[in-house]
């Protein structure tokens, strides 16, 4: 089972985050202070089915990651997703 993290903005310094599987919600967050926090918390709230997750930032997804990776590598994911989501957004302007 792989599922989804969405993450996004809401206001300055303030995330959101929701998991997802086959496009249904299982749970999520509002006012994390930054990408990794909500990785952290998405990845904590796990159970044992999932084997990965696939980030999604502001709608942008920018890889799938193993649970372990994403445990060990959270900060490394979080810049990632934001530099693949600032890219794209640029070349679609």
């Amino acid at each position: 089972m792989i599922v989804r993290f969405h993450i996004d903005p809401i206001e300055q310094d303030q995330y959101e985050y929701r998991v997802t599987y086959e496009g249904e919600e299982l749970f999520g967050d509002v006012g994390l202070d930054s990408i990794e926090a909500c990785i952290v918390a998405a990845t904590e709230g796990l159970g044992q089915d999932p084997v990965g997750a696939e980030i999604a930032y502001r709608g942008i997804i920018s890889g799938t990651y193993p649970l372990a990776t994403l445990a060990l590598a959270s900060a490394q994911i979080a810049q990632h997703a934001l530099n693949t989501t600032t890219a794209i957004e640029e070349v679609s302007s």
